[in-house]
């Protein structure tokens, strides 16, 4: 659904608009409703599913046995930030101060189309993260069979 990436800047007030290319698709997709949360597996990084994907994320995370803590913890950063955010008339959503300051996202972002959902990534984050290539010893079996 989602693919691509795209220079984004938040304004002052920490909203963000979504880039034209994608406006209808969320607006198909998920009837301008989407959930925003904290990316559990990388720092500098946030979630935005349209809510219909967010829900079958949020079921199968809450029926995880919650005696682990590492569950707790995936419940926490998932479930518990998640924040239901809807594009306003010109496109923008608001992006919540706490899950900002704890990604890093300032004035520069930048928004990937990652198939069911976005990443939304502090610049220095994804350029951190770009930057890294794919070493020979971390290729995975699933991996091998690709053909790039």
């Amino acid at each position: 659904m989602f693919q691509g990436e795209t220079a984004i800047t938040v304004d002052d007030k920490g909203r963000l608009a979504i880039p034209t290319a994608y406006r209808e698709l969320v607006t198909e997709a998920c009837a301008n409703r989407l959930v925003i949360t904290y990316n559990p597996f990388e720092s500098g990084c946030l979630w935005l599913f349209p809510h219909a994907e967010w829900e079958r994320v949020r079921d199968q995370v809450n029926a995880l046995p919650n005696v682990k803590a590492v569950h707790r913890a995936l419940q926490m950063k998932l479930v518990g930030a998640a924040a239901l955010v809807e594009p306003d008339s010109a496109g923008r959503v608001l992006l919540p101060a706490s899950q900002r300051a704890a990604a890093g996202i300032e004035k520069k972002a930048v928004l990937l189309g990652m198939g069911n959902k976005f990443e939304l990534w502090s610049e220095q984050a994804h350029l951190a993260k770009i930057r890294q290539t794919i070493g020979e010893d971390e290729i995975s079996d699933d991996m091998t069979d690709l053909r790039l």
